[in-house]
C-alpha cells in the first residue's frame, strides 16, 4: 500500500516539474471576453497563447497578440498588431498609412485578409502618431467597438504576453493559426 502511495506521489511530482514549466513559460489559455476581435474571435472562445515566440522574435505586423492592459495590467486584451516600432501612423477617411523606414512616403495597409471592404478605422485624433522603439500599435478587429491603441496610446512590448497559436473552443472553430496562413480544421 505504501508503496503504491510512492508511485502515485512521483508520477504527480514528475507531471507538475512537466507540465507547470509549459503553463507559465511557454503556453497559457486565454478566454475571449467581449466583441471587439469580431468576426476573428467571438465572446466565449478559449484559445492557447505561445509565449515563448516572442522571446526570440518580435510580434509582426498582423499578428493577433494578448497582452495586459497599459492602465490596469490586472486585466488582458486580445488585439492585433497593425504598426511596429520606430514607425508613424495615421488614419485617415476611415484608413490606415504607415511611414517607416522602407516606406518614407507611406503606404495604404492592406488588411483585407482579416476585416471586410466595409470596414473602415477612424481616429479619435488627426496626427500622426510616431511609436518608440519598444512600442506598438494595436487594434481590435471589430473597430467600432474595441477598446485598443485609438484610445490607450502605444502599447508597450513589456506588456505583451504573447499571441494566439490555437482556438480551442467552441470545436465547430478549431483553428492553428500560423500568421502567414492560418489553418482551419473544419474546412
Amino acid at each position: 500500500m505504501l508503496k503504491n502511495f510512492f508511485e502515485l506521489l512521483k508520477v504527480v511530482v514528475i507531471s507538475l516539474i512537466i507540465i507547470l514549466p509549459i503553463r507559465y513559460f511557454i503556453i497559457q489559455p486565454f478566454y475571449v471576453k467581449g466583441a471587439s476581435m469580431e468576426p476573428t474571435f467571438h465572446d466565449h472562445e478559449y484559445l492557447i497563447i505561445d509565449e515563448i515566440s516572442y522571446r526570440f522574435n518580435k510580434p509582426q505586423r498582423g499578428e493577433v497578440i494578448v497582452f495586459r492592459y497599459p492602465q490596469n495590467p490586472q486585466e488582458y486584451f486580445i488585439k492585433r498588431v497593425v504598426a511596429l516600432p520606430g514607425e508613424i501612423i495615421k488614419m485617415i477617411d476611415g484608413e490606415i498609412f504607415i511611414y517607416n523606414s522602407d516606406n518614407p512616403t507611406g503606404f495604404k495597409l492592406d488588411e483585407g485578409f482579416y476585416l471586410s471592404d466595409s470596414v473602415k478605422t477612424y481616429s479619435l485624433v488627426d496626427e500622426l502618431i510616431s511609436l518608440g522603439e519598444d512600442e506598438y500599435f494595436v487594434l481590435g478587429d471589430n473597430r467600432y467597438a474595441s477598446k485598443d491603441s485609438r484610445t490607450f496610446g502605444p502599447l508597450k512590448d513589456s506588456f505583451i504576453t504573447g499571441k494566439v497559436l490555437f482556438r480551442g473552443w467552441p470545436f465547430s472553430r478549431l483553428t492553428l493559426f500560423k500568421y502567414s496562413n492560418i489553418y482551419n480544421f473544419n474546412n
